[in-house]
């Protein structure tokens, strides 16, 4: 189900929206819409990511679990060498 939505535009984006859209054998509605749907999902992720960051932040200021910056550096090594080995343990 879709809904009409209205949008203000000054001129310029307008024309350039136009343009694009004719360039692409697209309608301005597709090219706006489409825009609208990269950026939401983009932001969705982008907040996704943020959260995740607080969390684990918030994770380790309540129980110090940790891994040095030498052993992630010394797994992701490992890693690009195509190995597949797991992730070093957490420590206090």
């Amino acid at each position: 189900m879709t809904t009409p939505v209205s949008v203000r535009l000054d001129e310029t984006i307008k024309e350039r929206i136009t343009a694009l859209a004719g360039q692409r054998q697209r309608s301005a509605h597709w090219l706006m819409r489409e825009a609208i749907e990269q950026y939401v999902d983009r932001e969705e992720k982008r907040q996704a990511f943020l959260q995740a960051g607080r969390e684990a932040w918030e994770h380790y200021q309540a129980t110090g679990q940790h891994v040095t910056g030498e052993e992630a550096d010394a797994w992701l090594a490992q890693l690009e060498a195509g190995n597949n080995v797991n992730p070093p343990e957490c420590h206090g």
